[in-house]
């Protein structure tokens, strides 16, 4: 059985759609959510924060969503967490390429507030086994 995540850092450049899954994730799914604006920002925070998850966005300007999860590989402290883009990149291909570079999986966007917290729970339990 995974263990239940409590901590998540969301990597989004727009800030419209950081409010809008912040919002739901606390609200509707209880989490705890730490919001970053960039890649750059985000390997300064989850190495402090050591939250149980990271959701990522694919295209932000500066360090693309690829780019961070590989150098957040890159430190031993981050090697470990898992992450999921929430990308509108959702083409097969697109999909397999994300999983390779080694996210657990990925969100669609535009997303559904009302079921994203289910959707990052599904991701959450299949990269645990359940």
């Amino acid at each position: 059985m995974a263990p239940p995540i409590q901590k998540i850092v969301y990597v989004e450049d727009e800030p419209d759609i950081q409010a809008i899954a912040q919002m739901a994730l606390e609200s509707i799914g209880g989490f705890k959510v730490i919001l970053c604006s960039s890649g750059k920002e985000a390997l300064d925070i989850i190495p402090a924060e050591k939250p149980d998850l990271i959701l990522m966005d694919v295209m932000m300007p500066e360090m693309d969503g690829p780019s961070t999860l590989a150098a957040l590989r890159q430190n031993p402290i981050c090697q470990d967490i898992p992450v999921a883009f929430m990308t509108a990149k959702v083409q097969k291909s697109e999909i397999d390429e994300f999983v390779q570079l080694g996210a657990i999986g990925v969100i669609p966007k535009p997303f559904d507030p009302m079921t994203l917290s289910d959707e990052v729970r599904g991701l959450w339990a299949k990269a645990h086994g359940n």
